[in-house]
């Protein structure tokens, strides 16, 4: 009888999986150059980041985008020469998605602070999706203002036709601004990004497929435009308790000016807002977690997963 014993399958991922130690020795000899004070400029306001974050987490990273920049770089010239075409520079676009809380924006900073610093991308520009949502009146008057966030909250053909603009070259192109003391697009006001070596496109929704269209079509999404791409993942209570945690700060802070949208909730007592914060994480923003953001995760070139103390432990990396 034979009593040999079956191996099951390895399991085959599409990701080469790194430790924190063992992505921090990928940064070899890549220099720090932010300081404390710079630190200090970009961290949120609920979201430590530490000198260590940076050298052990983006140094590494600084240095794998330079690389991937600098290869894109070379093979449009090589293409330009081929084709004897002259169309001036391609901008290299960078996607960061993720949850609400997950430190989305506080990563984009820091991208674009390190990737600036590299002698071939001295021109690094970062737009957010947020001032592509549809203004208050409109969500209000559509029933969509609990669905803020979702992707049918945003404005996705004038996204798609500013990234369709910033890949082609052209010069100045705007992108509507949001505010979130007034919780609403900023009437006029208007971020330029102009042919920056470098855009780095931060949003929830950034990874999500295209939605049918006629005849059973899709239409072209944000993040076919995407070069390279950065999902922020951490464990869903983490991140509820992240969003809490912030909205109880915020209530001490910015809640109390005047001109906010969350004016409301400020004088409430820190238990009625807790409660209240609890509520809005569960029926709004974890719920768009589930039904559309955490599906994009497979998406990304590049998954960054974090601790309950905001500290990125592991990192994937899309196999070539």
């Amino acid at each position: 009888m034979d009593e040999r014993v079956t191996q099951p399958p390895a399991v085959l991922s599409p990701y080469h999986r790194f430790s924190r130690s063992e992505w921090a020795a990928l940064r070899a000899d890549t220099p720090l150059t932010l300081t404390l004070d710079d630190l200090n400029r970009l961290r949120s306001l609920s979201e430590p980041l530490s000198l260590e974050e940076v050298i052990e987490i983006y140094l590494p990273l600084s240095r794998l985008l330079a690389l991937y920049v600098a290869a894109t770089q070379g093979l449009y010239k090589a293409t330009q020469r081929f084709l004897d075409a002259e169309d001036g520079k391609m901008p290299y676009i960078i996607g960061v998605g993720g949850s609400v809380a997950a430190g989305k924006s506080t990563l984009a900073r820091v991208m674009r602070a390190l990737l600036s610093r590299w002698p071939n991308t001295p021109k690094v520009q970062l737009v957010t999706t947020d001032g592509f949502l549809y203004p208050n009146a409109v969500l209000e008057a559509e029933g969509l203002m609990d669905k803020k966030g979702f992707p049918e909250s945003y404005d996705s053909p004038a996204l798609i036709n500013f990234l369709s603009d910033i890949k082609a070259g052209t010069h100045n192109v705007r992108a509507p601004v949001y505010s979130h003391l007034t919780y609403d697009i900023m009437p006029d006001e208007f971020v330029t990004v102009d042919r920056p070596d470098i855009l780095i496109v931060e949003g929830l929704n950034v990874l999500q497929p295209g939605r049918p269209v006629k005849h059973g079509h899709a239409g072209a999404f944000v993040s076919d435009f995407f070069d390279f791409s950065v999902y922020l993942d951490a464990d869903e209570n983490d991140l509820a308790q992240w969003y809490i945690n912030r909205f109880l700060r915020l209530r001490e802070t910015a809640f109390r000016d005047p001109r906010s949208y969350f004016r409301k909730y400020a004088d409430m007592p820190e238990n009625e807002a807790e409660s209240m914060a609890r509520d809005i994480w569960t029926r709004i923003n974890l719920r768009n977690l589930h039904e559309n953001i955490l599906p994009t995760r497979a998406r990304a070139s590049l998954v960054l997963t974090k601790d309950a103390q905001h500290a990125i432990q592991t990192v994937e990396l899309r196999k070539l």
